[in-house]
C-alpha cells in the first residue's frame, strides 16, 4: 500500500495538484505542544529576491497559511521573536483566531543595520520556556540562519537537544547566503525528524503547507487512506471538473493494479448550509466520484460512496479553506 501512496502523490504532483496521505478529520496529533519562533534581526529586514519583499514578510505570510492548516485539535501553541525577543502570542491552548492576530503584528520596519544576530545567544535565553512545553513539542523556527555574533546556531541546539526531551526543531528556511545554509543543514543533521521547508515554498503553495503541516503535527496516517485533494467541488455542486477527472484518471488506474481490495470513497461539504443538506450533497460528490471510475473501468461493486456531510479539517471562514473541505476520500479494505 505504500507504494499506491507514493503513486497517487506524484501522478497529482505532475499535474500541478496534490494528494495526501493524511486522511482530513482522523489526524492523530504527533505533538502536544508547538511554538513559532521568528528571527527578528537586521538580515531578516531585507529583501527576498524570489517574491520581492521583506524575509520578515514572507515568514508570515508562511505562517499565516500554516497557521491555517493545523487541525483543529487542542494543541498548545505560541509565537515568539528572537533576536530582539519578544512575545507576540504567549504559549497556550491554541485557537487559530489569536494565533493569527498574533501573526498579523509581525512587521518589518525595523531597522536592519545595527542589529546583529545573535541567534545561538538567543536560543540559550530561550531554553528555560521550552523546558515548560507541554511534550512531545515542536519548535518551528523561522529564519535565515544568520548567526553572525555570539554563541554558536548549532551547537547551542545540539546542547539543547541534549536537556530536551521529546523536542523536536523544524526549521521554516528563508536562508539566503553560504553561512546561513550551513546552520539550517547544521540543525537539520542533529535530528532525523526534523522538517526543513522553504518560507517562498509555504507562502505560494497550498501543497508544501499540507505536507508541512501533516508532517510536523499528525502522525503518519494509515496506508490505506488516501485523501485526493484535487478531486474538490464548486459551491454547491457534485460536478467533476478537468483538473479531477485527470487526477481520478491516474487513481483509477494504481486501483486496477490492487484487484483483491474495496474501494470507499468518501464526500464533504464546507459547513455552508444544514446538516440535511450536505448530508446529501456530499452524497452525490461520492457517487459522482464512483460514477466515473467506474467509468474507467473499476466494477462498482468493489466501490462503496459514502456522504460524510460538513467537514471541518480545513478553516471553514476562508475561500480556501471551504475549497479544500469540499474534497474526497478514498478508502482501501
Amino acid at each position: 500500500m505504500k507504494s499506491l501512496r507514493i503513486l497517487a502523490l506524484a501522478a497529482a504532483l505532475l499535474m500541478g495538484f496534490t494528494m495526501s496521505a493524511m486522511a482530513a478529520g482522523t489526524c492523530t496529533k504527533k505533538i502536544e505542544s508547538f511554538d513559532f519562533v521568528v528571527d527578528y534581526s537586521g538580515s531578516m529586514m531585507m529583501s527576498n529576491k524570489k517574491l520581492g519583499m521583506d524575509k520578515v514578510l514572507v515568514a508570515k505570510k508562511a505562517l499565516a497559511n500554516v497557521n491555517a492548516a493545523i487541525p483543529a485539535l487542542d494543541y498548545n501553541g505560541g509565537l515568539h521573536t528572537m533576536t530582539p525577543g519578544g512575545t507576540l502570542v504567549q504559549q497556550g491552548p491554541w485557537d487559530r483566531a489569536t494565533m493569527a492576530a498574533g501573526i498579523d503584528k509581525i512587521k518589518s520596519c525595523n531597522d536592519i543595520f545595527g542589529r546583529m544576530t545573535y541567534m545561538g545567544d538567543g536560543i540559550q535565553q530561550y531554553e528555560p520556556f521550552l523546558s515548560a512545553l507541554k511534550r512531545d513539542a515542536a519548535l518551528i523556527l523561522v529564519t535565515d540562519g544568520d548567526n553572525n555574533r555570539g554563541a554558536d546556531l548549532v551547537s547551542t541546539i545540539s546542547a539543547m537537544y541534549a536537556s530536551q526531551r521529546n523536542l523536536i526543531v523544524h526549521v521554516i528556511s528563508l536562508a539566503d547566503t553560504p553561512s546561513g545554509e550551513a546552520n539550517i543543514k547544521g540543525i537539520a543533521a542533529l535530528n532525523p525528524e526534523t522538517v526543513v521547508v522553504r518560507a517562498e515554498d509555504l507562502a505560494t503553495s497550498e501543497a508544501a503547507v499540507a505536507d508541512f503541516v501533516n508532517r510536523v503535527y499528525c502522525k503518519e496516517a494509515q496506508e490505506e487512506v488516501i485523501v485526493l485533494r484535487g478531486v474538490n467541488f464548486a459551491f454547491d455542486s457534485d460536478k467533476l471538473d478537468d483538473r479531477a477527472k485527470g487526477i481520478l484518471d491516474e487513481a483509477a488506474a494504481i486501483i486496477k493494479e490492487q484487484p483483491n481490495t474495496r474501494v470507499v470513497l468518501s464526500g464533504y461539504t464546507d459547513s455552508k448550509g444544514t446538516d440535511a443538506y450536505n448530508a446529501k450533497l456530499s452524497q452525490r460528490r461520492a457517487i459522482s466520484v464512483k460514477n466515473y471510475l467506474a467509468e474507467q473501468g473499476i466494477p462498482a461493486s468493489r466501490m462503496t460512496a459514502v456522504g460524510q456531510g460538513k467537514s471541518f479539517k480545513y478553516d471553514n471562514a476562508t475561500e480556501n479553506g471551504r475549497y479544500m473541505n469540499r474534497r474526497t476520500e478514498l478508502s482501501f479494505k
